[in-house]
C-alpha cells in the first residue's frame, strides 16, 4: 500500500512539473520577449495585402499561436473551400490545419487544434 502511494505521488509530481515547464516556456515565448509583441514585417505585409481586397465573408482574421515551439500566424480564408494557412515569423508556409473541400486542411498539421496554444488575435477586418 505504501509503495502504491509513493508511485502515485511521484506520478502527480512529475506531471505537474512537466505542465509547469510547458506553461513557463509558453509564457516566456509569448510575453517575455519584445519581439513577440511586434508583428513581423512580412506578416503585416500579408495583412496589408488582404486589406486591399474586397471584404472576406466571414471577415478576414489573423491569429497568433505558439505551435511546435514556434510563433506562428493563422490566416483565415475568404470562404469555406479554401485553406486556412499557417505561416511562421518569416512568412514561410507551415501548413493548413482547416479549410478546403474536406474542412481538414492540407493534413500536414493534424495536431494543430490539440497542440497549438492561442496567443492573441493579431488583426480582424472590421470593415463594414
Amino acid at each position: 500500500m505504501r509503495a502504491l502511494l509513493l508511485v502515485l505521488l511521484f506520478t502527480v509530481l512529475v506531471s505537474e512539473t512537466c505542465a509547469e515547464k510547458k506553461a513557463r516556456k509558453i509564457a516566456a515565448t509569448t510575453e517575455g520577449s519584445a519581439n513577440t509583441n511586434k508583428i513581423p514585417v512580412c506578416i503585416q505585409a500579408k495583412i496589408d495585402s488582404i486589406k486591399t481586397l474586397p471584404k472576406f465573408n466571414p471577415p478576414a482574421e489573423v491569429t497568433e499561436y505558439f505551435y511546435n515551439e514556434k510563433r506562428v500566424f493563422l490566416f483565415s480564408s475568404d470562404c469555406c473551400d479554401f485553406f486556412n494557412s499557417v505561416f511562421d515569423e518569416n512568412c514561410q508556409y507551415v501548413c493548413a490545419p482547416t479549410g478546403g473541400i474536406t474542412g481538414q486542411g492540407d493534413l500536414k498539421c493534424k495536431d494543430f487544434a490539440k497542440n497549438a496554444n492561442l496567443v492573441k488575435v493579431v488583426w480582424k477586418d472590421g470593415r463594414k
